[in-house]
């Protein structure tokens, strides 16, 4: 099916039409995964949001190590303990031509949380904050407590067109009817499976991106995109495969970039169901899920070689995984190491629990979405059986694979008993992690809107909940690691190690790595 925007199919004749000196400033790009809609609100997903930061602004923008720097907000600051007031850019033109105002902003937080059929929102950063305009460029936020992170929380989602969003479905943005950004890069087409094309926006309010026009080719296959970064069918690829990045490192017509990342790959375990769907008595006899009892979930953990999987799987191209940011970010707690590989010692856990024999288990998960995600699935099911766990593999395309893994089940309930997930923390700090994946589900707070195994722990809610309102930078990382602690020691989920992050280009293209994984186009620049 072909979606385009009215009359991107004249835009695109014509810049297919430009004379041979201007091709030069066209630029392909090779990545993994494209998104899943170009609604800049329906999926709280990395392939998503690194693109669509590119033609819809954020009022804050995260640099390459995360670090703030003004967006479509010019300044920012506390008044009082309950109120921020955020100065909004004055001049700043949406792709048609309208101005941003204040009533852009009101209206995106309104409609941010609250799009149908979302997999993962952008509830945890919207939700509690009361959004008053005082002018057309003047904007205060109010909330009940203190609320320190709210910069980091506007640096996670874009700003959208009231005049266009009105009224707009996901299918109006996909159409790109209702594309209308004021960022660096206007939307042209998309045609799902085969490509995107932007154009660059020459009365964009900040520095101009480099390239006239960008050609996005969604390759999933990492040997595909490595053949046709050699061969100059595109000019830069994401996601190098771990096999390939010694021997791109030693070619002299490539450039090979990395960084390590926030993002930690995990396993979310059911502990709200009593009768899980994907857990068996061994020979297939229904059982009382054993997973809820933390000895099970220990065992699980225990019986997880975590450095095999960096080493054989992963080409050491990871880092073994204690928690849920790695050491440097803020509310990493220093006290937690990965948990050791003990086979011994999970079996003799299992038993305690009741299970000596084990059970049987599906593990879920993607197999386009992570580095080297269905590989991964695989290792764990093995190491799950060593100790007695008889574990299956089932992975899909991402697509499936999130709307099933978030309300698949009845009453849109998480469908599957154990998934495989990564979770990159978008405010570059452990609030992030912890709201969306740990804190117990509650829509109307934003709380839990990620949490596919629906755990839940009252101290550690409390504790995020302090932090949360804690204006003392050294008080919050403090409260932070503990409530960290406390999931860890639970077993609410069950980390098993950070990416690192690698793209690659051909000479005369570069590119900073990003700690956060987002491949963000308009700082792609020829060198």
């Amino acid at each position: 099916m072909r979606i385009t925007r009215t009359a991107s199919a004249v835009l695109f004749a014509a810049m297919m039409a430009l004379p041979v000196g201007a091709a030069a400033q066209t630029l392909t790009i090779g990545l993994q995964a494209e998104p899943s809609s170009i609604d800049p609100h329906y999926h709280n997903l990395t392939p998503n949001n690194a693109l669509l930061r590119d033609i819809f602004d954020r009022l804050i923008l995260p640099d390459e190590t995360q670090q703030l720097k003004p967006g479509l907000a010019e300044s920012w600051k506390a008044l009082d303990d309950l109120t921020w007031e955020i100065k909004l850019r004055q001049g700043v033109k949406f792709h048609d031509g309208s101005p941003f105002t204040a009533d852009d902003v009101l209206f995106t937080f309104e409609r941010a949380p609250n799009v149908p059929n979302s997999p993962s929102s952008f509830a945890i950063y919207v939700k509690n904050k009361k959004v008053t305009k005082v002018d057309d460029h003047t904007i205060h936020i109010t909330t009940e407590k203190p609320y320190p992170l709210m910069p980091n929380d506007l640096s996670t989602f874009s700003i959208i067109s009231k005049k266009h969003g009105e009224g707009a479905s996901t299918g109006d943005y996909n159409s790109g009817k209702a594309a209308i950004g004021t960022g660096p890069y206007k939307f042209v087409e998309w045609v799902p499976g085969d490509r995107i094309i932007l154009q660059r926006n020459e009365d964009y309010w900040g520095d101009k991106p480099a390239y006239d026009k960008v050609v996005i080719k969604p390759i999933k296959s990492g040997p595909a995109r490595v053949a046709a970064l050699l061969a100059g069918d595109v000019d830069f690829i994401d996601n190098v495969p771990t096999v390939d990045i010694n021997r791109l490192k030693k070619e002299g017509k490539v450039n090979v970039m990395d960084s390590i990342s926030n993002r930690v790959i995990y396993l979310h375990l059911d502990q709200f169901r009593d009768d899980s769907p994907f857990v068996k008595a061994n020979g297939g006899g229904a059982i009382k899920n054993p997973i809820r009892d933390v000895r099970v979930r220990r065992a699980m953990s225990m019986a997880i070689n975590r450095d095999a999987i960096v080493e054989r799987v992963m080409e050491g191209i990871a880092i073994p995984a204690g928690q849920l940011l790695p050491k440097g970010f803020f509310g990493v707690s220093p006290n937690l190491k990965p948990v050791k590989y003990d086979p011994a010692g999970a079996k003799k856990l299992l038993a305690e629990a009741g299970v000596p024999d084990g059970f049987e288990l599906t593990v879920h998960g993607p197999n386009d979405r992570y580095i080297n995600d269905a590989k991964i699935c695989e290792a764990v099911a093995q190491m799950l059986t060593r100790v007695g766990i008889k574990t299956k593999v089932e992975t899909m395309t991402k697509s499936v694979f999130f709307k099933r893994a978030s309300r698949g089940g009845p009453d849109n309930t998480p469908e599957f008993s154990l998934v495989l997930v990564g979770w990159g923390a978008g405010t570059g700090e452990a609030s992030s992690p912890l709201k969306s994946l740990l804190m117990t589900y509650d829509k109307s707070k934003g709380y839990g809107a990620s949490n596919r195994g629906r755990y839940s722990n009252p101290e550690m809610d409390a504790i995020v909940v302090q932090a949360l309102s804690t204006v003392d930078d050294a008080k919050r990382q403090d409260l932070l690691a503990k409530a960290t602690e406390i999931a860890m020691n639970d077993v609410g989920l069950i980390p098993l190690h950070y990416q690192i992050s690698t793209w690659a280009s051909r000479k005369g293209v570069a590119f900073k790595a990003r700690t956060d994984e987002s491949t963000v186009i308009s700082t792609i620049y020829p060198n």
